[in-house]
């Protein structure tokens, strides 16, 4: 991870923090201890800044002051003592304002757009004003304020996980070890090294699917963090790639369509494997002469009954797809359709469509011309318009029966309208003259 990292300490001073726990010493006691004990600890690293922020502690609890909080100490990267002096004056009286210190907490950081904005809240009670922390938090997030906030929960009671939970990575710290636990778990994820593998799974539930585009974006944010293709080596080993652990997660896999898995989240300071299946088959699409269509031809591939186009194939190639159900719509002429295709896990389908014919058309005059195929039941289908302005058209055309319906632009009257059934057949070129005998 590159760039400096800031965290805010916001700690909870308000009057419950008096409460003894396990002993003699108070909540708030024992949080001073092993909190300086943190601060010490993170005194050897270079691109770490710190902050405190406490909120309860400057008006007794009769006042219901909600907008008891202030930044104790601003960010800097020697203020180590001062925040172990700071937290030893700190004397818990009052409320509990959290979502309030949430907001004003994201006022303490200095505008730094490289920067990791991370809060660690400690705190032994409820919000108590009526603020919604959960929403401050998302908030909070969703602007790039700062990454998922840590908090750590003293003496957890009934409702705690529920309220804090939805705020960021929540710890339950019901005993003084938990509680010195969560402190480390919660550093380790901020700044220890992570690693992530990706390991992409085919249908029997081997790694042996790559060269898939991986996509690791914020889940509240939906803002694209890392783009990578996929790799596998000749040994069949994936890479690893460093990834931020604060962050939670979609990883979305540009497969056709694409797969994504929501929140995930990452330990920190080890490395992570990612099991992912990717079950997909191949879709071949073949035609014999299809160089014949100016431009080549093309298909256009949909989930079964779904109108969203999902990829544009070109005929003579080769795709893999998610196992499923799909429509094939071939941009031939007349349009060749394929429904309900069931394109299994490690298998292929090869669509081999019929190689087209020739119609060249000749009508000595320019003139308003319309193409149907022919259906069975005598019914027809407009397919083409020709070029008004040429009186010779050269079309490519899937093999059957044909009619067209042609005036000539000089003729005067619909009387004049000449109709020509014709074949085409694969392979061969059909000519018709209109005003040929």
């Amino acid at each position: 991870m590159s760039g400096k990292t800031r965290i805010l300490f916001l700690l909870d001073a308000s009057g419950s923090m008096l409460a003894q726990w396990e002993g003699r010493q108070t909540r708030m006691d024992i949080a001073k201890r092993l909190l300086s004990e943190t601060i010490d600890s993170l005194k050897v690293n270079p691109r770490l800044e710190l902050a405190l922020r406490a909120y309860g502690h400057l008006y007794p609890s009769r006042y219901q002051n909600c907008s008891d909080s202030k930044l104790e100490v601003p960010f800097s990267s020697e203020n180590h003592e001062q925040i172990k002096q700071k937290l030893h004056h700190l004397t818990p009286q009052g409320t509990t304002p959290i979502a309030y210190s949430l907001e004003k907490a994201a006022e303490d950081f200095p505008v730094d757009v490289n920067a990791r904005n991370i809060i660690i809240m400690i705190t032994d009670g409820l919000e108590s004003c009526g603020g919604d922390p959960c929403a401050v938090s998302r908030k909070l997030q969703e602007k790039q304020v700062i990454l998922q906030p840590f908090v750590i929960a003293l003496g957890a009671e009934e409702g705690f996980e529920q309220q804090f939970d939805c705020m960021g990575d929540y710890y339950d710290a019901s005993s003084i070890s938990q509680f010195r636990e969560a402190l480390r778990k919660t550093l380790t994820q901020s700044l220890g090294k992570t690693t992530l593998t990706v390991e992409l799974l085919n249908e029997a539930g081997q790694p042996r699917e790559k060269d898939i585009t991986v996509t690791l974006q914020h889940h509240y944010t939906q803002q694209a963090i890392r783009n990578f293709v996929h790799y596998r080596d000749s040994r069949g080993i994936t890479d690893t790639i460093e990834v931020d652990p604060v962050l939670p997660y979609d990883v979305v896999l540009h497969t056709i369509p694409p797969m994504e898995k929501k929140a995930v989240r990452l330990k920190g300071g080890q490395h992570n494997t990612l099991m992912v299946e990717v079950p997909r088959g191949q879709l071949t699409l073949s035609q014999k002469n299809h160089h014949e269509y100016p431009g080549g031809v093309k298909a256009i591939v949909r989930r079964h009954q779904q109108p969203q186009t999902l990829y544009t194939q070109p005929v003579g190639s080769s795709q893999k797809y998610l196992a499923g159900q799909y429509d094939v719509e071939v941009l031939t002429l007349p349009r060749t359709y394929f429904y309900g295709l069931e394109l299994g896990a490690g298998k292929e389908i090869n669509l081999d469509l019929p190689a087209p014919g020739i119609a060249n058309i000749r009508a000595d005059f320019s003139g308003i011309g319309d193409l149907f195929v022919l259906e069975e039941g005598n019914g027809q289908k407009l397919i083409h318009q020709l070029d008004e302005k040429k009186s010779v058209n050269s079309l490519a055309l899937q093999p059957g029966q044909y009619r067209l319906v042609f005036r000539a632009r000089q003729a005067q009257g619909s009387r004049y309208t000449k109709i020509r059934d014709f074949e085409i057949k694969s392979g061969a070129t059909t000519n018709i003259n209109l005003f040929g005998r």
